[in-house]
């Protein structure tokens, strides 16, 4: 079962490593030529970006690891990368959040985003980051290294888990399942729902451009897709998981299945770093037009310029 699963992890890890970091530096790049001239969520787009590359950048590690199947780094970076593991995921989710909500606001009421508001999203993502991080803590404090070192040095999901009593442990599944999972995808879907509907009606100091709501109807259901491909199998079978380790299930062949899946799904949540870069190519125009014609949008003045010129540019920037 070992085995097996660090064979799984080496190769995804390692397939996903550097389309990851080049897709979200180049992310990164585009975005922060256009954070002061669109309001369609460059700002969250930023940071899931941001969220993306951290968790590309921990890979090496845990691919030796998988690899050589020892960790010579010792207990505080074993420690820590466990940790950041949880933290990007699960600030990738909260910031596709923000994206899909932000772009089906600019669709729906288009008129109330201000310079002010842009400040907003600031404090947002400053806010979201400070929540993941605190709301995270349990996963490495479940864990207890020093044990583990007795045996052989083992890290991340081999850690072995301190004793905690039945209702704690199902009141922190059941925590992370509904704010982590559940309630972000309630409010993904239902952006998409509402993008969907304004395609067909008209509303006051809507967008009448019919091509624009396409093009952010796309980008939320990218944010529902990714949700459901990256996210949605791993907290399907991580309430399973911690049962299965912690020997809660008496069915051993089910107890087995649990341990061979699990694996699968968090490759899954993995894979997310580098579909997100695919999401902004194939759903932001300015992602697209400055890799297609780098040409054009040297500099933020020329890119405003542009924009006052082609009333085309304008209405989608605004």
């Amino acid at each position: 079962m070992r085995r097996y699963q660090h064979y799984i992890y080496a190769v995804v890890y390692s397939v996903i490593l550097a389309p990851g970091l080049l897709g979200n530096v180049l992310a990164l790049w585009v975005f922060s030529v256009y954070i002061r001239e669109t309001k369609k969520a460059v700002v969250f787009m930023m940071n899931l970006a941001v969220a993306d590359l951290l968790q590309v950048l921990s890979l090496p590690l845990r691919i030796y690891y998988y690899l050589n199947n020892t960790w010579p780094f010792g207990n505080v970076l074993c420690m820590i990368c466990f940790y950041l593991k949880y933290v990007n995921m699960y600030a990738s989710i909260y910031f596709l959040v923000w994206v899909s909500v932000r772009r089906c606001q600019l669709i729906m009421h288009p008129l109330r985003y201000s310079s002010s508001r842009r400040k907003g999203d600031m404090c947002i993502c400053g806010f979201g980051w400070l929540f993941v991080c605190l709301g995270c803590l349990p996963f490495p404090l479940l864990r207890n290294p020093v044990a583990a070192q007795n045996i052989q040095p083992v890290c991340f999901s081999e850690l072995p888990l301190r004793p905690v009593s039945a209702p704690v442990a199902l009141s922190l599944l059941i925590l992370a399942e509904m704010v982590g999972f559940i309630i972000p995808l309630i409010l993904v879907l239902a952006c998409a729902c509402l993008t969907a509907g304004s395609l067909r009606e008209v509303r006051d100091g809507a967008i009448p451009d019919r091509g624009e709501k396409r093009r952010a109807l796309r980008m939320v259901l990218s944010c529902a897709a990714v949700f459901l491909v990256c996210f949605a199998p791993y907290h399907v079978t991580m309430p399973l998981d911690f049962l299965a380790k912690a020997n809660a299930l008496s069915n051993c062949a089910l107890r087995n299945q649990i341990l061979l899946c699990h694996p699968i799904t968090l490759c899954l949540a993995s894979l997310n770093c580098s579909l997100d870069p695919i999401m902004y190519y194939f759903t932001t125009d300015e992602f697209r037009r400055r890799l297609s014609k780098p040409e054009i949008p040297e500099g933020r003045t020329v890119s405003r310029n542009l924009s006052c010129i082609t009333g085309r540019e304008k209405a989608e920037d605004n």
